[in-house]
């Protein structure tokens, strides 16, 4: 999910059943809360007319590829410094 949209489980079918327009994927450090962790990474995806949750969560997956190996590679660089809410990418 484009959190902090539609956070837990089925995310997809919540964004299609709310007929968003964008949604997508982040990548978010854990902590205590439901998907409220501080932002890394995210990415964009369209939400088309005649998507369903599957259509929509395989174009999201292949969004997903990319950014959990870049959010992985800035934190074993030692490049992300967190900042109360905030990840700042060095």
């Amino acid at each position: 999910a484009l959190l902090p949209a539609f956070p837990g489980l089925h995310a997809q079918r919540q964004a299609v059943d709310h007929g968003v327009k964008v949604t997508g994927c982040t990548v978010h450090f854990v902590d205590e809360s439901l998907d409220g962790g501080p932002i890394i990474l995210q990415r964009c995806v369209g939400v088309l007319e005649n998507d369903d949750e599957d259509s929509l969560a395989e174009r999201i997956l292949h969004h997903e590829h990319e950014c959990y190996p870049e959010a992985i590679q800035l934190f074993c660089e030692g490049r992300l410094e967190i900042a109360g809410r905030k990840v700042r990418i060095r």
